[in-house]
């Protein structure tokens, strides 16, 4: 499927932001990590605007394109009991999971 980069989408966050991934419901479908919902991470880049995976799985195809950043998060604040302090995990998420960590 082709992206739909308009260069119209608001990026909310920039490198080096504390986020946090809102624990929103699973309507279907969704890319979002169980995981990471919850959970605060770093903004370590801006990658891309496109139609949010949710929105193509309903063929909204005339939907806002949103953001798209890379969170890091320490991956003893994923797991329980993780043994290493400076192991990190990086994923992808859209704007509308992300909110501002606030701590």
């Amino acid at each position: 499927m082709e992206s739909r980069k308009t260069g119209n989408a608001p990026a909310h966050f920039n490198v080096g932001d504390l986020v946090r991934v809102k624990d929103l419901p699973n309507l279907f479908y969704s890319r979002t990590q169980m995981y990471v919902r919850g959970v605060r991470g770093t903004i370590a880049a801006r990658t891309y605007e496109d139609l949010l995976p949710e929105d193509e799985a309903w063929n909204r195809d005339d939907a806002q394109p949103e953001q798209f950043y890379i969170v890091r998060f320490r991956q003893k604040d994923l797991w329980d009991g993780y043994p290493f302090e400076n192991d990190t995990l990086q994923t992808e998420l859209p704007d509308r999971w992300l909110e501002p960590a606030g701590d």
